[in-house]
C-alpha cells in the first residue's frame, strides 16, 4: 500500500492530489485551525493534528499510526526556509529561521519514508545566493537519498493557471524519481533564478504530441453565473459542462459549495467596467485609478486590476481575491472570482469543501499546491516505487538462477 504524511498541508491539495493518485494519506499537519478542518472534513481518513509543528513528537505520531521506520512511502510538505549563515554552514538546522524545515527533518529521521517532497517557490533558489538550497540538498543526500530538483509549470499538468514550484524529489532505492513530463502543451514566463536550467522548455513541435493547455473558459464556463452578492456556500449546477476539464471536476451529486460572488467596492466597480479581457489597470482612466497606481509606471504591476481572458491561463491564484493585488475579474462577468472558481483554477474537485471565513478560503486556495500538480508528482513516485521493486525482483531471480545452474 502506498502511504504518506503530509506536513503543513494547509487544506490538503497535496493530499488530494496523492489520493488521487493512489496513495493513502495517514496524518495531515497544519497549525491554521480553518484549514485544518478542511483538510479533516476532506480526508476523514487522515490524522489531523492542528499543533505547532514544534510541539509534535514525530515519534509518538508514527507509533499511534501503527507503522515502523521506513514503512512509510513519502513524506510531503513545503516548509519555508529563510536564514542561512555561509560561515556557519553546519548550523543550517539550528537557526531559526530554518525551524519548519528543521521539524521536517525530525520527522524524516524518524520515519525514514522511502521518498521525500518537498516542494516550495522557486525563489527559493535565489536565497543566499542559492546556499539555501545547496544545503536542503545535502541534509537529503547525508541520509541515504538520491535528490532531483525540477521548477515545474502547473498548466503543463493541465492545470488553467500560471504556477510555478519548485519541487524536490528524493528517494532511498535506485535514484530519485525523475520529474513529471509535460502532458499539455503551455508556454509561460521563466523570469526566477533557474528558469532556464531547471525547467521544461518546450518547443512549437511538442503542441503535436502535447494536450492543448486547459483555458479560464474550459475551467470556469459550466459553474452558474451569479451577480454580486449572489450565490451561496452550496449552489446546484444549472448548466452542461462543455469540456473534459469540467466534467473531471463535477460533483456526482449535482452540486458544488463555496460559490458565493462577493461585493466590490462602488470604486472598482467604475474600474472594472473599464478592464477588458487580459487588460489591467492600464486600462482605467487615471482619476479612477487609486492614488498610488497613478505614479506607478506602465510596465509596474502588469496583474493588478486585471481580468481574466476566457482563452488563456489564469494568473497565479493568490491569497487575497482583491482586485489591488491581481488579476481576479472574470472575463465576462463583471465580477471578482468566487472560492469555488479560484478552486477550479487550483484543480479542486467541486465536492471539496472549504471551512472558515471567506477571507480563510481564499487563503487556503491560494496556498495550496494544485491538485493536479500534485497527482502528476505522486504518480511519479509510485512508477519509481514500482521499478525499483521490479528491478529488486529480477537481480534476485538472476542470483536463483545462476545458483540452480552451479548446483546442477
Amino acid at each position: 500500500m502506498l502511504t504518506c504524511i503530509d506536513l503543513f498541508c494547509g487544506a490538503g491539495g497535496i493530499t488530494e492530489g496523492f489520493e488521487q493518485a493512489g496513495f493513502h494519506t495517514l496524518y495531515g499537519n497544519d497549525c491554521n485551525q480553518s484549514a485544518i478542518e478542511t483538510f479533516k472534513l476532506n480526508h476523514p481518513a487522515a490524522l489531523a493534528d492542528s499543533r505547532p509543528v514544534e510541539q509534535i513528537d514525530p515519534r509518538a505520531v508514527r507509533m499511534r499510526l501503527g507503522i515502523r521506520r521506513g514503512e512509510l512511502t513519502a513524506i510531503a510538505g513545503g516548509p519555508p526556509c529563510q536564514g542561512f549563515s555561509i560561515n556557519a554552514p553546519e548550523r543550517f538546522l539550528e537557526d531559526p529561521r530554518n525551524s519548519l524545515f528543521r521539524h521536517y527533518i525530525r520527522f524524516v529521521d524518524e520515519f525514514e519514508p522511502k521518498t521525500l517532497l518537498l516542494e516550495n517557490v522557486p525563489g527559493m533558489l535565489s536565497l543566499a545566493d542559492g546556499h539555501i538550497f545547496e544545503r536542503i540538498v545535502y541534509e537529503f543526500t547525508k541520509r541515504g537519498y538520491d535528490v532531483s530538483a525540477k521548477i515545474l509549470f502547473a498548466a503543463h499538468y493541465g492545470v488553467p493557471q500560471e504556477r510555478w514550484r519548485l519541487i524536490v524529489l528524493a528517494s532511498r532505492f535506485h535514484g530519485a524519481p525523475s520529474p513529471p513530463e509535460p502532458t499539455h502543451y503551455a508556454v509561460g514566463r521563466a523570469n526566477f533564478r533557474g528558469g532556464r536550467t531547471m525547467t521544461f522548455r518546450l518547443m512549437p513541435l511538442d503542441r503535436q504530441r502535447l494536450r492543448p493547455a486547459v483555458t479560464v473558459s474550459d475551467a470556469l464556463s459550466d459553474l452558474p453565473r451569479l451577480r454580486m452578492g449572489k450565490g451561496g456556500e452550496c449552489v446546484r449546477y444549472d448548466r452542461e459542462p462543455k469540456s473534459d476539464y469540467a466534467k473531471s471536476m463535477r460533483n456526482p451529486l449535482g452540486e458544488t459549495y463555496n460559490h458565493f460572488a462577493a461585493m466590490l467596492s462602488p470604486q472598482n466597480v467604475a474600474r472594472l467596467g473599464h478592464v477588458k479581457p487580459g487588460g489591467s489597470w492600464r486600462d482605467i482612466p487615471h482619476d479612477l485609478l487609486p492614488e498610488g497606481m497613478k505614479r506607478a509606471r506602465p510596465s509596474d504591476h502588469t496583474k493588478r486590476y486585471g481580468r481574466l481572458r476566457a482563452d488563456g491561463l489564469a494568473a497565479t491564484v493568490m491569497t487575497k481575491c482583491d482586485p489591488h493585488w491581481g488579476a481576479v475579474f472574470l472575463p465576462d462577468q463583471n465580477r471578482a472570482l468566487t472560492v469555488r472558481e479560484a478552486a477550479r483554477l487550483q484543480s479542486f474537485p467541486d465536492h471539496y469543501r472549504f471551512l472558515g471565513s471567506r477571507v480563510s478560503q481564499y487563503e487556503q486556495v491560494g496556498n495550496a499546491v494544485p491538485v493536479l500538480l500534485a497527482n502528476a508528482i505522486a504518480g511519479v513516485i509510485a512508477n519509481n516505487l514500482a521499478s525499483s521493486a521490479r528491478r529488486e525482483q529480477d537481480a534476485w531471480r538472476s542470483e536463483s538462477s545462476n545458483f540452480s545452474a552451479m548446483t546442477l
